[in-house]
């Protein structure tokens, strides 16, 4: 693959840029080569229509077998990535040519679960399901701790002066309301992450994961319809095939349960809002039937010249959905678009740093596993092994689908990309966004899906989020969601290439801006 290619091969942008020679110029005095003023400009040529479409004919091709995480296909995807990185000259922040961060993850099967209270026997699937792959263990319990609705934020807290350490935790689906019938949490008529699907399951079991619980259950008929009639289908294929993370430092049991056994459990759940102790015989056996998969993230690393402890993550994931029914689910946009986009900017920073202006802060290109199978690999490096201290981690730009358009958005103008959560916890980062568009891309940032009352919580769906959790500014670049997402026919041929080279350079160009002012953005909101 051709790399490091002349400026008069390029397609070239609109000159200018006032406010990136602002934050990289050094006084008159003091310039050099390496710290005379350099414009973006000078390296996002390198990016082009070209190398994305000749990056990604590879790396979207039927040879990668649908990048499904942990299988052949993926592993080849990681070596292409690897050699990309090692051709550019570009370290691993790991070690010596290591530029994979290992993510242990365990293929969830069917556990052997006997589950009874007050000595009546309840039934996996029918009653109860397993969504977590726990230590094979027996716990026999006379009392549960009921929590409400479980949840824990700053202002609302079911678990205030409770100690549920080493306890069963029962909670029961939504959240609470105030008399006039808004939400407490929001304090409007629009809920928050504890009653919408899959962001209620995860933030309900951290809360009672972190308060140091044994075991936790989560009471909620209607996604217990859902997920039990999803994994019984799975099993009655021949196994469920889920994965999720290994090695958790505090290992909880997690069922979610339906009305029958909920109502067992605390009678009459719907009705009762106040935490409580209930005095009920549990005796749970569980075997854990799971098997261990290895994957990985890929990292690369250019350090910075005058603060190379602050850092920069771009990041993309690098996996699919494989391969179903004899069908390669190539991934093109999801997120074949995103990963060769990272490699495109990765080698725009390495020519600035053969030219003497390397970035002053860090930039790591992190193309992460398991996204597909709910955010595994970036949640493994936020929440397990970050490779570089959250702490020094100024911002994550995040892109997931960025060479398509969505044929639902209602505007003629096809040059624009969505942004979301660019605003949730820095106002400069949004600022800066918008100037560095306007100064140097000029596409239309669309933020419908960045409204707090999207249904389709798009925030919360890629990987950005395990780094927007952890208080670090975000940005995520999207195109939207196409008759093609999650298909077969998700392919190459389909990407429009001009617009994946237009939106690739304004994630450049905003992270040579971030990568290179004087101050480090300022985060003035909290996490949402």
């Amino acid at each position: 693959m051709k790399k490091f290619i002349s400026v008069t091969a390029c397609i070239t942008l609109l000159l200018g840029c006032d406010s990136y020679k602002n934050s990289t110029s050094s006084s008159p005095e003091k310039e050099t080569m390496a710290s005379k003023p350099a414009s973006a400009n000078d390296y996002a040529t390198s990016i082009t229509a070209a190398d994305l479409k000749e990056d990604l004919y590879i790396y979207a091709s039927d040879e990668f077998e649908g990048r499904e995480t942990g299988k052949p296909g993926q592993k080849k995807a990681v070596e292409f990535l690897k050699s990309h990185y090692q051709s550019l000259g570009i370290v691993s922040p790991i070690s010596k040519d290591d530029y994979f961060q290992e993510v242990p993850l365990q293929v969830i099967n069917t556990p052997e679960v006997s589950f009874k209270v007050n000595a009546k026997e309840f039934n996996y699937f029918d009653d109860f399901i397993s969504l977590a792959a726990s230590n094979s263990d027996v716990l026999n319990t006379n009392e549960l701790v009921f929590v409400g609705y479980g949840v824990d934020t700053e202002n609302c807290s079911d678990f205030k002066d409770l100690d549920v350490t080493g306890k069963v935790v029962v909670a029961k689906s939504g959240e609470p309301k105030n008399d006039d019938g808004t939400y407490k949490i929001t304090g409007t008529n629009t809920s928050s992450k504890w009653s919408n699907g899959r962001q209620e399951v995860a933030s309900k079991r951290d809360a009672a994961k972190d308060k140091g619980a044994k075991a936790f259950i989560l009471i909620s008929p209607d996604l217990f319809a859902t997920y039990s009639g999803f994994f019984k289908r799975q099993e009655e294929r021949g196994g469920s095939g889920r994965l999720s993370l290994k090695g958790d430092n505090n290992p909880m049991h997690f069922f979610m349960v339906g009305d029958n056994l909920g109502n067992t459990l605390v009678e009459g759940y719907k009705n009762r809002n106040t935490p409580e102790t209930i005095i009920t015989n549990l005796n749970l056996k569980y075997t854990n039937k799971s098997d261990d998969m290895q994957s990985e993230n890929v990292a690369a690393f250019i350090k910075g010249t005058e603060k190379p402890d602050e850092v920069i993550v771009i990041s993309a994931h690098l996996d699919h959905e494989g391969v179903k029914d004899g069908n390669v689910y190539n991934g093109a946009d999801d997120d074949g678009s995103g990963t060769v986009a990272i490699m495109e900017i990765a080698e725009a920073f390495q020519k600035a740093v053969k030219a003497g202006h390397g970035p002053k802060r860090s930039i790591l290109f992190l193309h992460v596993t398991g996204e597909e199978k709910g955010l595994l690999g970036s949640r493994h490096y936020t929440d397990n092994d970050p490779i570089l201290p959250l702490a020094n981690t100024v911002a994550n730009l995040n892109i997931d689908m960025i060479g398509r358009t969505d044929p639902k958005r209602d505007s003629d103008n096809r040059n624009y990309v969505y942004l979301i959560g660019s605003d949730k916890l820095s106002t400069e980062l949004h600022d800066i966004s918008e100037a560095v568009n306007k100064d140097c891309c000029n596409i239309e940032l669309d933020y419908t899906f960045n409204d707090d009352n999207d249904p389709n919580r798009f925030y919360y769906r890629s990987d950005h989020y395990n780094f927007a959790k952890n208080n670090i500014p975000v940005i995520f670049y999207f195109n939207g969601t196409h008759d093609d997402y999650h298909q077969p026919s998700d392919t190459p041929d389909k990407i429009q290439y001009d617009l994946l080279e237009n939106r690739t350079k304004l994630v450049f160009h905003t992270a040579w801006e971030l990568a290179n002012r004087d101050k480090r953005i300022v985060v003035d909101k909290a996490p949402k």
